[in-house]
């Protein structure tokens, strides 16, 4: 019996360990903080990246054929359980990945991309299509390729149990989810928003959050890395103010983590679970009288269900070949619409109006400019900071852009495109609202604090 308990701590350790290291350790690297995956998909990207936009060609093309033959429900589909969890989906997704398909083609080939006159060109230009293929389709695809085969590391050797039972006094009264969701917040935090999404709905498919659970911790927790926050403040041109600008960006978040599962919209999801059965109990059973000695009962139990290597690799795939074929055509499809939107007409312009009365209320300097930011953050994070870059002259006005760029946190052309792509329960007219709620909360804090740092 000692062995095997033996064997199970280090069964729970050695990939926790490792999973941490890779995913959650911030590390110095090329003059930045980032994290190992993103290092070594750095690196990947560099020795592949001429390769890399025809590969999201190929994969965004698969998945529009196959999930129209899917739709058919042919009979090998039960064969070839990953192959169908991955393919099958609704009419409404097929649509968006076929549109995705057309759009990537388009893009790939340069249709009219330098024609300004074109309609076809407003799609394929390096500022929309082109953007989301070469700046961002590219870098996605070897992150989602990555995370898929590592997430393994974070989810199937007891971390989550462990972390969960020893959170959970700390994140259930707070932020109403699980003590294990703070495992995808620190993910999110300090590597990146759309691991912290895959976590999430890996974790929600599995039966360990409830619809209510997954719906929070994705557009509450998935939070912007430090890595991104550090672009954003370096297009406004003002890195001397980063402790300030993350401080806040963090406080923010968790006010928003405080105040939103309290409200509508989130605050009407069940707790229903996919799969039953599955969630962890909160309260300390009969014969353990810490919540340390529970977790590593909990952590053991699970490394001695594991099925070993099979099982591993099954989910390992499961995970990356869901990401690929099913999120990559939502953000080409949706994040092409929204970027051809916001740099070709001006529904922002016109949406961000309501927020000028609060922007004048807060006194915040060139509040005409600084409103028509406000609702384009929904589409993409940078594209706030860059028209700020161009537009504000005023630092104060800039750095309250760049703050709110990063806590809006809910842009279609990333974290929006992969909550959608997932079988997470928030659909687009939620999503906005809860980018709203978030928009009018920030502003109320951002606004005050950079009065306190800056001279208009």
């Amino acid at each position: 019996m000692e062995n095997k308990q033996q064997g199970s701590l280090a069964g729970f350790l050695v990939p926790s360990i490792i999973g941490i290291i890779l995913f959650m350790i911030p590390v110095q690297y090329d003059g930045s903080w980032t994290i190992v995956v993103k290092i070594v998909a750095d690196i990947i990207s560099n020795a592949i990246g001429d390769f890399l936009p025809m590969l999201c060609v190929g994969i965004v093309t698969l998945s529009a054929i196959l999930g129209i033959i899917f739709l058919g429900k042919p009979n090998f589909i039960a064969t070839y359980p990953i192959v169908a969890n991955t393919f099958s989906t609704t009419a409404i997704w097929v649509v968006i990945r076929i549109v995705g398909a057309i759009f990537i083609w388009l893009t790939y080939l340069g249709v009219d991309a330098e024609d300004p006159d074109s309609t076809i060109g407003l799609i394929t230009s390096a500022d929309n299509g082109g953007f989301v293929l070469h700046d961002l389709l590219t870098v996605l695809v070897v992150i989602f390729l990555l995370a898929g085969l590592l997430l393994p590391l974070l989810l199937d050797f007891g971390l989550l149990e462990f972390i969960g039972a020893m959170l959970t006094k700390i994140m259930r009264p707070l932020f109403t989810i699980p003590g294990r969701a703070a495992v995808d917040c620190i993910t999110s935090w300090i590597g990146d928003g759309t691991l912290g999404v895959m976590l999430t709905a890996n974790q929600y498919e599995g039966g360990y959050y409830s619809k209510r659970e997954a719906a929070i911790i994705s557009t509450t927790f998935s939070a912007v890395s430090i890595t991104f926050s550090i672009v954003v403040l370096a297009q406004v041109d003002l890195m001397e103010y980063f402790g300030l600008y993350y401080l806040l960006i963090c406080a923010i978040g968790i006010v928003c983590a405080l105040i939103l599962p309290r409200i509508p919209p989130l605050s009407l999801k069940k707790d229903e679970y996919l799969v039953p059965g599955k969630a962890m109990g909160e309260s300390l059973p009969e014969g353990y009288t810490t919540s340390f000695q529970y977790g590593l009962a909990l952590a053991r139990e699970r490394v001695g269900e594991h099925r070993g290597f099979e099982q591993f690799m099954e989910g390992a795939f499961k995970n990356a070949a869901g990401m690929w074929f099913g999120v990559l055509p939502v953000v080409m499809c949706i994040g092409t619409l929204a970027l051809t939107l916001a740099n070709h007409t001006t529904i922002f312009d016109t949406l961000g109006l309501p927020f000028l009365p609060l922007l004048q209320l807060l006194d915040v300097p060139q509040a005409v400019e600084v409103s028509k930011t406000m609702i384009v953050g929904f589409t993409d994070m940078f594209t706030p900071s860059v028209l700020a870059a161009g537009t504000i002259t005023s630092p104060m006005a800039k750095f309250i852009v760049a703050v709110i760029s990063v806590t809006q946190l809910i842009y279609l052309s990333e974290v929006g495109g992969l909550i959608l792509g997932s079988k997470i329960p928030v659909n687009l007219p939620e999503l906005f609202i809860l980018f709203l709620e978030r928009t009018i909360i920030s502003l109320f804090i951002a606004a005050p604090v950079a009065h306190m740092f800056f001279t208009s």
